[in-house]
């Protein structure tokens, strides 16, 4: 039977492009397909069910934005605000209780042992002059009482005879004596208030002060320093650093300073004149911080002088003893972070500023006219320095009498690579003269009588509402390691009675 289709019909059809068809193996084959001309992969796609998306009839499609809402941020603070905030001081909380018979520290109270574990205030007069030598630390809890105080334990009452013997008061005097040692101990013991308590002593004794309060900042690389020219090798002044101190000296040693005459001859400074004061001489190093050093240098030579340089004798007057404090010791036992013009590291001791301080602790080139030198150690900021620890154990090894060629004598480790110049530092001295040796002073607790006594303050200012008797002080000492100063302190201020009891001491 003829078909109905002529091959002329067939081939009239229109044949699909073959870029549209797919490739022959991604179309699914069937057993049994139908005739047909269209792929399935042609099909209409199938809606999804539930979809909420429905497209109106000329619907425009265009870009919304959201708008910004304008928010008003915040001032951000001044340059230097937020550090003064950081170190702001506050000495006074008017909601405290006032102590009522609270003696002041004076000339007499500093070496009266019945004193022992009671807290004394210090003068008022004074406060200006601990604040002006950053005697105060701003975690040290001074805003929780009335007033400020320290408390007498046994070590601050020995540290006052001995500067009474040094003024040539009493029978024992030993005037133009000089006591250098090395602070030491657990974390809160009390170090930093010790060096504040020898300033405060210091100050009433009519004593010049000279404080470093953070050996940090002076190695950290955050002041300006500039070489030496054709020193060997290289050392490098500090000169903003430098005139930061004289500032700090002229403000807390104004009335000795006033009352001294220059007396030795000073080239460098063609523009001071021979009627000129001390405080005149320290003015110049802080008004023009390229004559810091100089300045100091000068400074540092009259008060350690003994007689006047001829054609001078006229204004001379005795110079009075030092006391000098560094607190932080430890940053000045490794490479600082300021470099050289090769780019390596400058040592801590190759800064004429820290040298100076660091020499004092070697014999011969110390205070001429009798003082105290301390230097601290700190627990809560401190670098690792292997060879200071080394040195502080030779050091007590010297003061419990074992011979350097003994072997109970501590040595670094093998293969350690210690700092030199750091054990050189402190290696044995000898007395000469009224100048002693260096000593290693470690503070400890508090007993539990000075504990009892420093508990009764905090009860006394109204911190502390709990009866204060022998089994809760005890019970208290044990807690804060043995009478840890720092620790008993953040006892004493948790209230833990109801506000009606009233503190007793039984």
């Amino acid at each position: 039977m003829a078909s109905a289709w002529c091959w002329s019909c067939l081939s009239r059809l229109r044949p699909t492009p073959r870029a549209i068809l797919p490739p022959s193996a991604a179309i699914p084959r069937t057993t049994s397909a139908p005739f047909h001309s269209t792929a399935v992969q042609y099909a209409n796609p199938v809606k999804k069910k539930g979809s909420l998306t429905q497209v109106k009839y000329r619907q425009g499609q265009t870009l919304r934005r959201k708008k910004k809402k304008n928010v008003e941020r915040a001032r951000p603070p001044a340059v230097g605000e937020r550090k003064a905030q950081r170190k702001r001081i506050v000495l006074s909380n008017p909601n405290a209780l006032e102590v009522e018979g609270m003696k002041d520290l004076s000339v007499e109270t500093m070496i009266d042992a019945r004193l022992r574990g009671s807290v004394l205030g210090l003068p008022v007069t004074m406060l200006d002059q601990l604040r002006a030598v950053q005697a105060f630390q701003p975690k040290q809890g001074w805003s929780i009482f009335r007033r400020p105080g320290t408390v007498m334990r046994r070590d601050a009452i020995e540290m006052g005879r001995l500067i009474a013997k040094i003024s040539g008061d009493g029978e024992e005097a030993e005037k133009g004596k000089v006591v250098k040692r090395v602070l030491t101990g657990l974390k809160g013991s009390g170090k930093t208030v010790h060096m504040l308590q020898a300033m405060a002593m210091g100050f009433l004794k009519k004593w010049v002060v000279i404080t470093v309060p953070d050996a940090r900042e002076l190695v950290s690389g955050d002041t300006s320093y500039t070489p030496i020219e054709g020193s060997k090798p290289t050392q490098y002044i500090q000169p903003n650093a430098t005139s930061a101190l004289l500032s700090r000296t002229v403000e807390a040693n104004r009335e000795v300073l006033s009352s001294l005459r220059v007396s030795q001859q000073h080239p460098a400074l063609k523009d001071l004149k021979p009627s000129s004061t001390l405080e005149d001489l320290a003015k110049m190093g802080f008004s023009d911080a390229a004559l810091a050093w100089p300045v100091f240098q000068a400074l540092w030579t009259e008060l350690t002088a003994t007689s006047a340089a001829p054609g001078l004798e006229k204004d001379f007057q005795a110079r009075p003893p030092m006391v000098v404090t560094v607190d932080g010791l430890a940053h000045w036992m490794k490479e600082s972070a300021y470099r050289a013009s090769d780019f390596t590291p400058v040592h801590a001791h190759d800064l004429v500023f820290v040298k100076h301080f660091l020499s004092l602790m070697q014999s011969g080139s110390s205070l001429k006219n009798g003082g105290m030198l301390l230097y601290s150690t700190s627990t809560s900021n401190s670098p690792a320095s292997y060879s200071l620890e080394v040195a502080l154990d030779q050091l007590a090894a010297q003061q419990k009498g074992v011979n350097v060629s003994s072997p109970e004598y501590p040595q670094p480790e093998p293969y350690s690579k210690p700092d030199t110049r750091v054990l050189d530092l402190f290696k044995p001295q000898k007395a000469s003269g009224k100048e002693g040796i260096l000593e290693l002073q470690t503070l400890g607790g508090l007993t539990r009588d000075e504990t009892r006594g420093y508990m009764e303050y905090f009860a006394r200012s109204g911190l502390l509402r709990e009866n204060v008797n022998e089994k809760w002080v005890s019970e208290k000492w044990s807690l804060s390691g043995g009478g840890i100063i720092g620790e008993l302190e953040k006892a004493g201020r948790h209230v833990r009675a109801p506000a009606k009891t009233l503190p007793t001491v039984e």
